[in-house]
């Protein structure tokens, strides 16, 4: 449950009056929302906490540049993704009610502000027709790095390139981009089929199975200002075309500490096997070790998305960690907790829990790097220098 203040305790808790409580609210710097008087206003109490503590940094701009890069305050404007009082919304509407019925391309063609018949057409003219390329990597490599290079491989990008004019074509551009993708986790042609049914097609998965996919990559499809999509926009905003931005996100996602943590809960879940999970995790957080998947900054209250997929619906041993960390620890499960759940209930080839997150997820990257292509403008930010102070050091 979000909580709120009224303006009086705003702002007092910021230190000043409440005209400039006012003045924060036209300038953006925060959101007022209707109280049950309909003559007075009140004020996310999270969104007051990180303005205060941005006022009590002051001008000392190392200090505010740390705090912006390490879940602090906004570095940039989006009107894509809002995470607002523990809950999830794409472009206004709510991603958990939206993910009950929409498919990835309707969700798609929201984020991207495009007619989903123009993203998504009917037909894979503007689609490579072979096959998928096979990609030699060591067996040591992931899926993530092959997705990433088959994807560098044969993701076409002309139709999305930065200096398309025709909105039509690019639009389609979009939309090839993202049944490429599907297809290399799928591993067969491009298909202009709903990308859903074309991952369950491939998979060979029943009614059930296919709605479940179809739910997922609807929650995984934005996150606002994560990682993989600031990496994204800073792509973008050099004029590389969609296809380089897209390779990067994927690149990002990779990580042990983004997309690439499914990895590290799959690990967990063979650790746990058939054994007792509190007595695991138990002797596992006196070690002072991390438990992957749980616990996310942005919801004290528990991942709104991981709820939606149905935890104890997926799989039993699923269920008992959850409970057994909610019992030692109180800190409930993240979406990618959730896949990992999920992929093992399908039985699904290891690791096509971050194949599903990285799918989804590109339709919010496309978002941002069409926002970011539009504002015209470089990410280019400065450091803060710590080294030797200059000309100090005699070659």
């Amino acid at each position: 449950m979000a909580n709120y203040l009224s303006a009086d305790e705003a702002a007092r808790r910021l230190g000043v009056s409440r005209s400039t409580l006012y003045s924060y609210v036209s300038r953006g710097l925060l959101r007022a929302y209707a109280a049950d008087n309909p003559h007075q206003r009140r004020y996310s109490a999270e969104a007051v906490e990180q303005l205060a503590t941005g006022r009590r940094r002051g001008r000392r701009p190392k200090e505010v540049a740390k705090a912006a890069l390490d879940w602090g305050m906004p570095v940039l404007e989006s009107a894509i993704t809002a995470i607002e009082g523990g809950r999830l919304f794409y472009r206004g509407r709510d991603a958990i009610q939206l993910a009950r019925t929409a498919t990835l391309e309707e969700t798609a063609a929201l984020l991207w502000e495009m007619p989903v018949e123009a993203a998504f057409p009917n037909n894979v003219v503007c689609l490579p027709s072979s096959p998928v390329p096979r990609v030699e990597l060591p067996d040591r490599r992931g899926i993530a790095h092959r997705l990433l290079a088959q994807f560098a491989v044969w993701g076409d990008d002309d139709h999305s390139a930065f200096w398309q004019p025709d909105d039509d074509r690019l639009a389609e551009g979009c939309g090839a981009l993202v049944r490429v993708l599907a297809s290399l986790i799928a591993r067969d042609r491009p298909d202009a089929a709903p990308i859903h049914r074309h991952l369950a097609r491939a998979y060979r998965l029943n009614d059930t199975g296919t709605e479940l996919i179809r739910r997922a990559l609807v929650l995984c499809a934005d996150h606002e200002l994560n990682a993989s999509s600031f990496t994204v926009r800073v792509i973008a905003s050099t004029g590389a075309g969609l296809g380089a931005a897209l390779s990067g996100g994927l690149a990002a996602l990779s990580g042990g500490r983004h997309g690439g943590m499914t990895d590290r809960i799959e690990a967990l879940f063979d650790a746990i096997g058939d054994g007792d999970p509190v007595l695991y995790l138990r002797r596992r957080l006196d070690r002072g070790e991390e438990v992957p998947g749980f616990g996310h900054p942005l919801y004290p209250g528990g991942d709104p998305r991981a709820s939606a997929m149905g935890i104890p619906h997926l799989s039993s041993q699923a269920e008992a960690i959850q409970n057994a960390m909610a019992e030692l620890t109180g800190r409930m499960p993240t979406l990618d907790f959730a896949l990992v759940a999920l992929r093992r209930h399908l039985g699904l080839p290891s690791g096509l829990a971050f194949s599903l997150f990285a799918l989804g997820r590109a339709t919010g990257w496309i978002a941002h790097a069409l926002e970011q292509r539009m504002s015209g403008k470089l990410i280019r930010p400065r450091s803060a220098y710590i080294g030797p102070s200059p000309g100090t050091i005699v070659p």
